[in-house]
């Protein structure tokens, strides 16, 4: 048997059930194959380098957010598409490893990498100006307590920015057939045993969460423009709280 996270996958097929893998070495190769897997040169890099301009496309140099925090930073790929102007960024993950990723990068003046626990951050009450989470929502099982805690870390008026998958629409679905779902296996990887464990959360569920609580926001599809999780890829959110 094992443990309650799934982490041990010793031991035999028993009752027609596979043991569970350990994740946590599933989870390390992930990492170690993330930008290749995402942000290569193929459809699938294109459509999520474009989620980030679209999220940014607001916020030109003319606009000034003197603290920000980006959760779930990864390797720090969003920060590429940021144009306005900030006093410190603050690019956080849990993922060590994509810390170390991100840290061989050169930074911006401003920047710096902390690893942080983004559903338990260790800041006051209105400390940020503007908190980014790109492609992270879809991950973390109590979205809701996730979505309060990241707007307690806000200045009054601050801006929360989300970018998430239109998974399982289908056209996300059908995307995947032909991006990183063949990268990921050529890799190694049980791509859709991982999406299975790591997108808990549907793109239906996360609109109505974000309807309830944020009813001052902009919202943004692509490549379509109209809101439909069907036959979008990308939903983009920038809220006023």
């Amino acid at each position: 048997m094992s443990d309650a996270k799934g982490e041990q996958s010793s031991g035999t097929t028993r009752n027609g059930f596979v043991p569970l893998p350990d994740f946590g070495a599933m989870t390390a190769a992930w990492a170690g194959n993330y930008d290749q897997s995402n942000y290569d040169a193929n459809m699938a890099g294109s459509v999520l380098m474009r989620s980030h301009a679209l999220l940014e496309r607001d916020f030109g140099p003319d606009r000034h957010f003197g603290k920000v925090l980006e959760v779930g930073a990864g390797t720090m790929v969003h920060l590429q598409s940021i144009r306005h102007r900030f006093d410190s960024y603050i690019a956080s993950d849990m993922n060590a490893d994509l810390i170390a990723a991100a840290a061989r990068r050169p930074l911006r003046e401003g920047v710096e990498l902390q690893r942080l626990e983004g559903g338990a951050l260790p800041f006051a009450d209105g400390t940020f100006d503007r908190l980014i989470a790109t492609h992270v929502l879809e991950h973390i099982p109590e979205p809701h307590l996730a979505l309060a805690e990241w707007v307690r870390v806000l200045k009054p008026g601050g801006t929360l920015s989300l970018i998430l998958p239109c998974d399982p629409g289908l056209a996300w679905r059908l995307g995947r057939h032909f991006g990183p779902r063949r990268r990921a296996q050529a890799a190694g990887l049980d791509y859709d045993y991982y999406m299975a464990r790591e997108h808990v959360n549907s793109i239906y569920n996360l609109r109505q969460l974000l309807r309830y609580h944020l009813p001052n926001r902009k919202e943004a599809w692509w490549p379509l423009g109209f809101a439909s999780p069907d036959f979008n890829l990308i939903y983009c959110m920038n809220a006023v709280v």
